[in-house]
């Protein structure tokens, strides 16, 4: 029995190829783009899963009145660890502000290389964290001063695959030189929040003397702290506490301030998809976008079997002979059910097959725009649920055909004739506009963030970000041969302007402090974010002096001089016209400093368009070494230019490697998710508009089949063509404008529901709602409009030879 079903679904495949084709490959596409998404999801979930006992694992963050902090002050470990017994451990993870890139050296190998994402650790981070090593031993790594652990891709860029334990590099920085022993190597097959590339001992003699002289948990909160409690310890016990704790270090501080701080406990693997805090390590994933792919996958499966039933009761009046032979001859509701049920598993298997292959010709361009190295294969239980999934998909999609085609009354087909119900046209008519609405709404929610991203695009942010070359200082000596630089290239005509400093627009700024003007007090002090600067600053970077003057070239000069955004001067009580030659004041413990206003500049986004403008300050940096060299080039032959900026820097900095990047694309990674989202919704829009075509196309076929005769009458009567075609037309479009009706507010509401991530955005227009219309009209006109033609055009003496 089950071999001839199968023989006779084979058959009725072959006989009916185009359909079959269709049928087949909409469920494949189906079936593919859910597997790629599914793919994703389960990567962006498996983030911080790895680590032994990560369910006692926090991070402790810190939330003041207007925001939350990732980070706390450098004691806060210590002094946890001293008050608290239920902590079994506690770990510092340092991101030195403003150093994103360091040179690695090792003069025996004669190499030299930058590398990012390096970070400082105390000895305690691998006992609290878990990190699986290729060479050396995490019980034991970083217990001594001046040891580093690499990544194995590090590791291997410097060394190959010799093990580098106990070998020497040394590490450059802005701020010094230190030589560093390795003492291990991790591997990263393990997806972390920390994406780290270095882990450095904070027990140097560099930057580790100034972790040393921190006290207090009031200021410089830069480090991560990270605790694992004891075995039976409670978070929201521990939680209870803090309070008490935070009066007893800082609640004098806090109370002569009339500000309020509350740290709590952060659960590490919440960190990656539930965190969007200011001071985070690297930009993190989005619960969000989960959802958002989460519903793409399941709709666009469900659409896909959407059209499988469509186009198989389609197709439904060619087979009703063979249904009503078969009940004549004695065949029953039930096998008919499991033949019609087996053919759809098979196209189901066969889409399958092909929806593996699918996956595999177009990952490695997923992982590009999604910027992952998925493989089909790294999670073996997916196949498992890929092979379920396309038995339920077959199921699901071949039970209301299964049922419908086993219904027919012999009497009636073998006539030639189908009852065609009113609920059965509804049902078809409402799954099409049910397809039509997820593609409307993909349609519109596209046109919504295509909209915002060109609007990220062309804001005028207050500042020139386009032919901004960025050079990053990777020692002392090359940042001390800043002026030389600098004179020598602005010999060059193509370069119209250079500066530097420790931070540039869009890099996240860690260095704060409160200021208040004379006719306040610390009470009234405003949190203010400062980058330290050399000269032409302003003037390179394009910001709009609206009061005052700029710094002058003579470092000293300018020491105690600050230039304020707008926002900065009217908290501290001034106004642009008045603030020149007014003071500001800070306090640290019992020390109160004051600093002159020399500048007034009008307000610039010095972060992404994600948070709204806040106070800002540019203070000179005095002896202290820049970051960052900053130059305007000539959009003129800009290879020639860096090539040319290139020979200069070698000449002037000989042992420093030159390495650059622009500034408009380091402010545009503060965008990375949304431009990673976007490419995937667009994509998945089309893979949408596709598969719903492919539904009205079953619908149109379905309906045209079913009225052929019709047509025919009405051309004997002299009805013509474009009439007929009209009037077919007519009714699908319908369909189309109802689906718009519904997907436009919902559209309208996920759209505002995004944008809400934006401080700066669009207003979702009604253009943009009768751009979509007719997108979707015209999809259903050419979609549909070639099968109602073709049926208008039949000689009717074909279609009514019948009667």
């Amino acid at each position: 029995m089950i071999k001839n079903y199968i023989k006779i679904a084979w058959r009725n495949l072959l006989k009916n190829k185009l359909f079959s084709s269709i049928n087949i490959f909409g469920l494949a596409v189906g079936l593919a783009t859910c597997l790629l998404l599914i793919l994703y999801i389960l990567d962006e979930t498996s983030y911080d899963k790895h680590h032994v006992d990560g369910d006692r694992i926090y991070r402790v963050y810190m939330e003041s009145e207007d925001n939350s902090l990732a980070t706390t002050a450098g004691p806060m470990s210590t002094e946890l660890k001293n008050e608290f017994p239920e902590i079994e451990q506690i770990a510092t993870f340092l991101k030195f502000p403003n150093v994103d890139k360091f040179l690695l050296k090792d003069k025996s190998l004669e190499k030299k290389l930058y590398e990012t994402n390096g970070y400082y650790v105390d000895s305690t981070f691998f006992q609290v964290l878990s990190y699986d090593f290729k060479y050396g031993n995490a019980n034991t790594a970083l217990k001594k001063p001046n040891t580093i652990v690499l990544s194995e891709e590090t590791a291997f860029k410097f060394f190959g695959d010799v093990n580098p334990i106990s070998k020497t590099i040394e590490v450059e920085t802005p701020y010094g030189s230190e030589i560093y022993t390795i003492d291990g190597v991790f591997k990263t097959d393990n997806k972390s929040h920390i994406n780290a590339k270095l882990l450095i001992s904070m027990k140097n003699g560099g930057i580790g003397n100034w972790v040393d002289s921190q006290e207090g948990i009031w200021g410089n909160n830069l480090f991560h702290t990270y605790l694992k409690l004891k075995k039976g310890s409670s978070e929201l016990v521990f939680e209870e506490k803090l309070p008490a704790f935070v009066d007893r270090h800082i609640g004098e501080q806090l109370a002569a301030m009339n500000v309020e701080r509350r740290y709590l406990l952060q659960p590490i693997k919440d960190i990656y998809l539930k965190s969007n805090m200011m001071w985070e390590i690297d930009q993190n994933g989005s619960m969000t976008y989960i959802y958002i792919f989460s519903a793409i996958a399941a709709f666009l499966l469900i659409i896909a079997c959407i059209n499988f039933m469509n186009l198989s009761t389609a197709r439904s009046e060619k087979r009703a002979k063979e249904v009503g032979m078969r009940k004549v001859l004695g065949a029953n509701k039930n096998s008919l059910v499991f033949q019609f049920l087996g053919e759809s598993l098979l196209l189901c298997l066969i889409s399958l097959v092909i929806a593996i292959v699918l996956v595999m010709l177009f990952m490695p361009f997923f992982n590009d725009i999604t910027n992952k190295e998925l493989v089909l294969t790294q999670y073996p239980s997916l196949l498992i649920f890929i092979g379920g999934l396309a038995l339920i998909t077959g199921l699901l999609s071949g039970l209301y055909p299964a049922f419908y085609l086993s219904s027919f009354k012999p009497i009636t087909v073998l006539k030639g004739k189908l009852i065609n119900t009113i609920s059965a046209k509804n049902i078809r008519k409402g799954l099409v506009v049910f397809q039509f609405t997820i593609s409307a709404a993909l349609i519109l929610v596209g046109g919504v963030i295509w909209q915002q991203m060109e609007f990220l695009q062309n804001k005028d942010m207050g500042f020139k970000k386009e032919r901004q070359l960025l050079i990053p200082y990777s020692n002392p000596n090359a940042a001390e041969n800043y002026s030389t630089l600098k004179n020598e290239l602005l010999k060059d005509p193509n370069i119209l302007s250079a500066t530097a400093g420790d931070a540039y627009p869009g890099i996240q700024i860690l260095s704060d402090t409160s200021f208040y003007g004379e006719e306040q007090t610390n009470e009234n002090a405003t949190w203010t974010r400062y980058a330290q600067v050399l000269d032409d600053y302003t003037q390179t970077l394009g910001y709009t002096l609206i009061a005052g003057r700029d710094f002058t070239k003579n470092n000293t000069v300018d020491s105690l001089s600050l230039i304020l955004n707008e926002t900065a001067v009217r908290k501290v009580g001034y106004t642009a016209e008045t603030a020149i030659g007014k003071r500001v004041f800070y306090e640290r413990g019992a020390i109160k400093s004051e600093m002159e206003i020399i500048g007034v500049v009008k307000d610039f986004n010095f972060k992404s368009l994600h948070e709204p403008i806040d106070a800002y300050a540019l203070a000179s940096l005095g002896d202290n070494q820049p970051s960052y060299f900053i130059a305007t080039l000539n959009d003129q032959n800009l290879a020639a230019t860096i090539k040319s900026i290139e020979s200069v820097w070698n000449k002037v900095n000989p042992d420093t490697p030159f390495e650059y990047t622009f500034l408009d694309e380091r402010f545009n990674t503060n965008y990375k998710a949304e431009k990673q989202t976007s490419t995937v919704v667009y994509g998945f829009m089309l893979i949408a508009i596709f598969i719903a075509c492919i539904g009205l196309f079953g619908l149109a076929s379905f309906t045209t089949e079913q009225r052929k005769k019709e047509v025919g009458i009405r051309r004997v009567l002299g009805a013509s063509i474009f009439s007929i075609t009209s009037m077919q037309l007519k009714d699908f479009l319908r369909l189309v404008m109802l689906a718009m009706l519904v997907a436009s507010p919902l559209a309208w509401f996920l759209g505002n529901r995004w944008l809400e991530n934006f401080a700066y955005r669009i207003s979702i227009g009604w253009q943009l709602f009768v751009a979509a219309a007719f997108v979707a009209i015209l999809i259903a006109f050419i979609t549909v409009g070639a099968q109602v033609f073709k049926a208008a055009i039949a000689n009717p003496v074909k279609s009514l030879r019948a009667e």
